[in-house]
């Protein structure tokens, strides 16, 4: 099932110590601001609920795993203040998963583009199928993948960062995310995926919650001032995005 509401939806299912946070939105799975806003939310009240473990991180249908930002909300960035509100969307859910003090695991289960990369980034351990190529296209529209670029260098480096940054117009296959570290495992089919996502799932909830959340602790180490980073960042996008450059770029993919 795939939403046809223009927000987006945002679900989050409990049992047995694991939440399942699954978002959706009818453009690939893309994130409106106020989607964005949601899932910030929800990743910060799982993380204080004591009888969670686990999280789970989803998105709906068999297609892509997220688009990234709204087009539509970029396009119609106007002022210096709204284009940092506008970035800043991804940079409050990538803090709330560093802080919310509960390993996640991403379900990859198609193409992630931009933000979506992000996400996956932020995620303790990423379970994939082979149609979960990535791309960041952010040149092509005279941005950058600022906002996000903290959490893929620390999964892939700084050269798998670059490659995917400079080659802004080539999809990465699901085997070199893989080979990157951006990816745990990457199965043939969502089937099989799913029924490893769960195998993990269950065996991370059996396990001492104080020693899963010293770990989280432990794998996020260093990132402490992100708070300050991705914000700085968020400004460096939003200001970007009102340059004539990007406007006409946006306009030409407009059209």
């Amino acid at each position: 099932m795939t939403t046809t509401r223009q927000n987006g939806s945002l679900y989050t299912n409990i049992q047995n110590n694991i939440a399942t946070i699954e978002f959706g939105h009818p453009a690939s799975n893309s994130f409106p601001s106020e989607l964005l806003e949601r899932l910030t939310k929800e990743l910060i009240s799982v993380g204080n609920n004591d009888a969670i473990s686990i999280i789970i991180l989803k998105s709906e249908g068999e297609k892509a795993f997220c688009a990234g930002a709204s087009f539509d909300e970029l396009v119609a960035v106007s002022t210096l203040e709204e284009g940092k509100q506008f970035f800043a969307g991804f940079a409050n859910v990538i803090n709330a998963m560093r802080t919310c003090g509960k390993l996640i695991i991403g379900r990859i289960q198609g193409k992630t583009v931009g933000g979506g990369v992000g996400l996956a980034a932020a995620c303790d351990y990423v379970l994939a199928t082979e149609n979960a190529a990535v791309k960041l296209s952010e040149f092509t529209i005279g941005i950058g993948p600022f906002v996000i670029e903290p959490a893929v260098s620390r999964k892939i480096g700084v050269s798998g960062t670059a490659e995917l940054t400079l080659d802004a117009t080539s999809w990465k296959n699901a085997y070199w995310a893989k080979e990157k570290g951006l990816y745990a495992k990457v199965f043939e089919s969502t089937n099989e995926l799913d029924k490893e996502i769960d195998i993990m799932a269950t065996k991370l909830a059996s396990y001492n919650p104080a020693a899963l959340i010293e770990m989280k602790k432990v794998l996020w180490k260093g990132t402490e001032h992100w708070n300050n980073l991705l914000a700085e960042r968020a400004a460096v996008s939003g200001e970007l995005v009102l340059s004539d450059f990007t406007k006409k770029a946006l306009s030409k993919f407009k059209k």
